[in-house]
């Protein structure tokens, strides 16, 4: 499915913003203050808008509402604002589908602007595994809990997708370091804690429990799914 390009504003976008679409292949079209839509629309009309507030909020607001009010309002809409700016979602909520704050990180755009397609019915659901906050994309190897990117090395990253992938099962250092490393690694089931330690420390404090220590066997990641409520 080609996806129509999506509308970005203001004109020019932002360099990191364009950078992070070219990057993950996003067509996309900038509009200004001044420029009137129909100059910039494509026949296919808009996949979707990018509206940064952050440098002339009024004007991205006001193409906000212009780009809800049509008749075939145009999703997914996504707003970039500035901390200081929160104050101004109060009573907007439906003039846009989600909210980022600048400076975004790329790979958190990438899953968000994924997620929003997808549910508009503008994209393919990318391959994830999830659990609770957790969210892996299997294709990208990004991962996001809460929304927020985790900044995880390729390892960290197999443990992790293994661990979701399984979730509420125990496994042994050494069944994790033939699974996920796939041979006897040098430095034994050592490895394996060490590498829980920093996923626990990138987890933060708030999720860290999702990965748990049983005592004299292993790790295990949340609750088994065939779990009694």
């Amino acid at each position: 499915m080609v996806t129509p390009p999506l509308l970005l504003f203001p004109d020019p976008a932002g360099p990191e913003l364009v950078r992070s679409l070219d990057l993950s292949g996003h067509a996309w079209v900038a509009t200004g203050p001044h420029t009137a839509l129909a100059d910039v629309e494509p026949d296919e009309g808009f996949g979707g808008a990018i509206i940064d507030v952050t440098t002339e909020a009024e004007a991205g607001w006001l193409l906000c509402r212009e780009l809800r009010r049509r008749d075939a309002p145009v999703e997914p809409l996504l707003v970039l604002i500035s901390g200081s700016q929160l104050d101004e979602l109060d009573a907007r909520h439906e003039m846009f589908d989600d909210f980022m704050i600048a400076p975004f990180h790329p790979r958190e755009l990438e899953a968000r602007l994924q997620h929003l397609l997808w549910k508009a019915g503008k994209g393919v659901r990318p391959d994830l595994v999830e659990y609770g906050p957790l969210q892996l994309n299997l294709e990208t190897y990004q991962a996001v809990i809460n929304g927020e990117p985790l900044d995880l090395t390729y390892m960290e990253y197999e443990l992790l997708k293994f661990l979701a992938s399984n979730p509420g099962k125990v496994f042994t250092r050494e069944t994790l370091l033939n699974r996920v490393w796939g041979y006897e690694y040098y430095g034994g089931a050592r490895t394996v804690d060490v590498h829980v330690r920093r996923l626990r420390a990138k987890l933060g404090q708030e999720h860290a429990h999702l990965i748990q220590t049983v005592r004299s066997v292993g790790y295990k990641l949340g609750q088994s799914r065939w779990s009694a409520d």
